[in-house]
């Protein structure tokens, strides 16, 4: 589904992603982690398109979309949440989602608002449809931000931090969540410091520090690995 190869970004003298090298299958969950300013985050805006590598070069089902922007991106099948749910809180949790599925895909009102019920459904939102989104909770407002990326009708969906500050409990609700899209046929990467989300979540890991890839492979090896303990300086232990 997609191949990165090599790339690279360097704000002046400061290079965010040295070489950086990974691929997704289809159907499959990367997780992804690291520590605090390895360049996980900005690797998910190169492969968006909010920013454009200085090196390398991204394949998306068999097409070089190094060059393309944002939107193109976005129609192609690629959706993301972001750390900080942003939704437009004066609306309720249907239109955003019928909003995200009218702007990213080009459908019409009438599919959007089909396809958001559909949604509503997988994210377990479809209790609080007619909520303004100003008034959710921080699990719904995640749920709603993982909803209105698959507005999008994504073949990849990539998710950062969507499990940051929720309660076990609550993690427990986000890892069924992602189970379900996984099973819609959806390949994900995921971003997160939750580090039980990526061994119970996921079908690889990929350990990104400083830049570069430090391993990629199955959870348990990773969390297992020497190079990731030395990485997080024990703190993977927690």
């Amino acid at each position: 589904m997609l191949n990165v190869e090599d790339i690279g970004i360097s704000f002046g003298n400061h290079h965010v992603l040295k070489s950086l090298t990974f691929s997704v299958e289809k159907n499959e969950v990367l997780g992804v982690i690291g520590p605090n300013g390895s360049g996980k985050t900005v690797m998910l805006n190169i492969l968006t398109g909010i920013l454009r590598p200085t090196k390398g070069k991204i394949f998306f089902c068999g097409q070089d979309i190094t060059t393309k922007n944002i939107t193109e991106r976005c129609r192609m099948g690629l959706g993301r949440t972001f750390q900080v749910p942003r939704p437009f809180e004066k609306m309720t949790v249907f239109e955003n989602i019928v909003v995200g599925g009218v702007y990213s895909s080009q459908i019409s009102e009438k599919e959007a608002k089909t396809r958001a019920m559909k949604i509503m459904q997988m994210t377990d939102l479809s209790n609080k449809g007619d909520w303004y989104a100003g008034k959710l909770g921080l699990l719904d407002r995640k749920r709603l931000e993982i909803a209105r990326a698959l507005a999008g009708n994504p073949k990849i969906l990539l998710l950062d931090e969507v499990a940051g500050g929720l309660t076990d409990s609550e993690i427990t609700d986000i890892l069924t969540m992602v189970k379900g899209i996984k099973e819609k046929g959806i390949s994900i990467i995921w971003i997160e410091h939750v580090l039980r989300t990526m061994s119970q979540g996921t079908d690889r890991v990929l350990c990104v520090s400083e830049g570069e890839n430090v391993i990629c492979d199955l959870p348990g090896l990773v969390m297992q690995s020497k190079k990731v303990h030395e990485v997080y300086l024990g703190a993977i232990e927690e």
